[in-house]
């Protein structure tokens, strides 16, 4: 189980959200601790918030006294009401919130149970209660109830999931936007490249597409990135979401300052020349594009070709997991551009028959025909020591993302933001 504690100064509008997910339907109260009781036991955010109010009055100088807890069991833990509400009072009385009013709420609507928890972090004569080694004693206390409950351990998950890989996106399973977020949110950080074309490509071996988008809107230019599902050839299988779901790093800003970064970093890599020599040598000994990209696969490295319609590849793309870098061919030389390959594999002739000229076409858009394994796939096709090697390479990328609520995500943005235009102002 994992808990996440968040503070701010607006008491009611963290009332309102989770009001909000009982008038959709979508959560309910579990339990309330020393709030007043009402007729019906059905409270308004009016209503919830007066019990506070004597706290809030009583205040001395703490700027963020509203207190916001979720308590998140793994998605195949399967927790009933009664065992929630023990687990919310336990929580709290441990963390020594015990004797604070506070309201906890179900919520429903994401494909795993949880319960949010708000109250007041000052007592009732206004000093804030001790919140030293907060996350120390929130990580005990969730082994403590993981333990008493039953529940999955969140650590010895982490554990194993430290030797996963991202799995693609698969319509079919639902939940898109959480499988994509699973991807976005984190990527960037594990790989280097410099252009959106090189994070398409790398994009592609997860079944997602990242398409610009620019426009004006009252006198202002928009710029952002839609997000799309692809199927295992390419193709957009679905209604596409945009960036601003997944985070800054998933957004255009982010992305394009990424680029620059990796270019700096990209420059000085002795593994660009290393790699540059493995794919000519790799190509020299080929018959054709099935055994050269089989070769490379089993050095740990993708390649994403980019043909037109009549089958002329416009687009070579090289993901090296080793050094966690994605290459444009054009970059490594002349000799890895995508001219190159079409003389190799149109006109028969090899690197070394005759020089091959860098008319590479930066075009994002594609007709491509190819499939691009997934990394779990690609592991398959790798003798047994370069996997292990990229196990430990990438082991990094795991889905963090899946069945997280967005709309919460949103709604702690938005508190982000106030706060800091409060501060500004």
């Amino acid at each position: 189980m994992i808990a996440k504690i968040g503070r701010s100064s607006n008491l009611f509008g963290t009332l309102s959200y989770n009001n909000m997910k009982i008038e959709k339907e979508k959560g309910e109260i579990l339990l309330t601790n020393k709030m007043i009781e009402t007729a019906n036991g059905q409270y308004t955010v009016v209503q919830l918030a007066k019990s506070f109010e004597p706290y809030l009055l009583a205040n001395r100088n703490t700027e963020k006294l509203t207190l916001h807890i979720s308590l998140n069991p793994d998605p195949k833990d399967v927790v009933s009401d009664e065992k929630y509400r023990q687990m919310a009072q336990q929580y709290m009385q441990e963390m020594g919130y015990g004797e604070q009013p506070f309201v906890v709420f179900k919520h429903t609507d994401i494909d795993r149970s949880h319960i949010h928890i708000v109250s007041i972090c000052v007592d009732e004569e206004g000093r804030k209660i001790s919140d030293t080694f907060e996350k120390v004693r929130s990580m005990k206390v969730c082994r403590e109830l993981e333990e008493q409950f039953g529940l999955i351990s969140a650590i010895e998950k982490e554990n194993n999931l430290k030797s996963e890989i991202f799995k693609a996106v698969d319509y079919k399973r639902g939940d898109v936007k959480s499988q994509i977020a699973s991807v976005v949110r984190n990527i960037s950080s594990q790989y280097q490249f410099q252009s959106l074309g090189e994070y398409n490509a790398l994009l592609s071996l997860y079944h997602i597409t990242a398409e610009k988008v620019e426009g004006e809107m009252h006198g202002h230019v928009q710029r952002g990135l839609l997000y799309f599902p692809t199927d295992r050839i390419g193709k957009k299988t679905g209604r596409p979401f945009k960036a601003s779901l997944f985070g800054k790093k998933a957004g255009l800003d982010s992305l394009e300052k990424h680029f620059e970064s990796s270019k700096e970093k990209m420059t000085s890599l002795s593994e660009r020349e290393k790699l540059k020599e493995k794919i000519v040598r790799i190509l020299q000994s080929s018959n054709d594009e099935k055994s050269f990209t089989k070769k490379l696969q089993k050095e740990g490295i993708n390649t994403v070709i980019r043909k037109n319609d009549k089958g002329r590849i416009y687009g070579m793309t090289f993901i090296d997991h080793g050094s966690k870098t994605v290459w444009n061919g054009s970059r490594l030389g002349k000799e890895c551009s995508a001219n190159a390959f079409n003389e190799c594999w149109n006109n028969n002739l090899k690197p070394d028959d005759k020089e091959a000229e860098q008319t590479y076409d930066r075009s994002t858009t594609s007709n491509d025909t190819n499939f691009f394994p997934t990394l779990d796939q690609f592991l398959d096709m790798m003798d047994t020591d370069t996997a292990k090697d990229l196990f430990e390479a990438v082991g990094g990328l795991v889905p963090q993302a899946q069945g997280e609520d967005d709309e919460e995500l949103d709604f702690e943005k938005k508190m982000k933001n106030k706060r800091k235009r409060k501060k500004h102002s």
